[in-house]
């Protein structure tokens, strides 16, 4: 298979026009140093994953059955979030770690929710034992070229909205959105992967030279709890992606509360995942070293939030 690469991220980045938003990126000041952060958390469906699956959706003639995915939430956002748009049915298949807050919002924009399993993968193996019964157009959350080619569109624009960027640091699921980054920069920047300690799917995988099963828990699990990172972004991550730096779940709550605090953003754990890299010196950039960041998602309940933060 083909990975995807700038030409694929162009492609999809045409068919994307006026499909999704071109979101803002915001200066964050750590100790004098200003860090450039890219909103992906202002994008429809409140991630990064609107791009992927819109670009999957449009690249396809989908069956009337509609469209089938399965997801920790963020990812079934997006798919639903597309399909309602056109007007096809869509099913979404969740494990029970999934937050209750992206529940009620599959829920209310009308996507047909299961959960199944307790895990990601589960979910998984139960949505793609449901799509051969249906013949629906099955969605893959990271795995599949053209959602990852809708990902890189993310860093298309941050690259030409940050021209001057050295570094760019990406938190780590499945592998669809870091896949994506390599696609579009290639060598051109420095890669580097963020995982929690408890989600290291693509650390484990690239200590191990294949992708690898792991065990998964923790604050963020619900959005990078991919038990193992997908085939096309572990082959582009081979190949650009510099390191993969862990994090402690303490770090993910200090974070988001730095980022209320200081900008008043309500992140998930997940979207703060990569800048606690910085914020925890689990990443410490070089004098000089121009440091981009992705905050890529924001579902998350308020009280839940709250309880993180309060406790951070």
């Amino acid at each position: 298979m083909k990975l995807p690469n700038r030409e694929t991220v162009s492609e999809a980045a045409q068919r994307l026009a006026g499909q999704v938003r071109e979101t803002p990126v915001i200066a964050y000041d750590l100790d004098g140093v200003l860090v450039p952060l890219k909103m992906e958390m202002f994008q429809y469906s409140g991630s990064f994953k609107a791009r992927g699956a819109t670009n999957k959706l449009l690249a396809h003639e989908i069956p009337s059955s509609g469209v089938i995915a399965a997801s920790g939430g963020n990812h079934g956002l997006a798919v639903a979030h597309a399909a309602i748009r056109l007007g096809v049915p869509v099913e979404i298949f969740v494990p029970s770690i999934t937050s209750g807050s992206k529940l009620t919002r599959l829920r209310e924009v009308g996507a047909d929710v299961t959960v199944a399993g307790d895990v990601y993968a589960e979910a998984l193996q139960a949505a793609a034992r449901r799509q051969v019964e249906t013949g629906a157009l099955s969605v893959h959350a990271y795995d599949d070229p053209l959602v990852v080619a809708g990902q890189g569109t993310t860093f298309r624009e941050f690259d030409n909205q940050c021209p001057d960027l050295d570094t760019v640091l990406v938190a780590v699921g499945g592998g669809g959105l870091i896949g994506g980054a390599a696609a579009w920069f290639g060598e051109d920047v420095k890669l580097v992967g963020v995982e929690t300690s408890t989600t290291n799917a693509l650390a484990t995988a690239l200590q191990a030279g294949t992708p690898t099963s792991v065990e998964v828990s923790g604050l963020a699990a619900d959005a990078l709890g991919a038990t193992s990172v997908g085939e096309i972004p572990f082959a582009l991550a081979q190949r650009h992606v510099s390191e993969v730096v862990l994090v402690e779940d303490d770090d993910v709550r200090m974070t988001m509360r730095s980022l209320w605090d200081g900008l008043r953003l309500v992140t998930e754990p997940a979207g703060a995942t990569a800048l606690s890299a910085l914020t925890s010196s689990a990443y410490v950039a070089e004098a000089g070293e121009q440091v981009g960041v992705l905050v890529c998602g924001a579902n998350i309940d308020p009280d839940a939030f709250h309880s993180i933060i309060r406790f951070a």
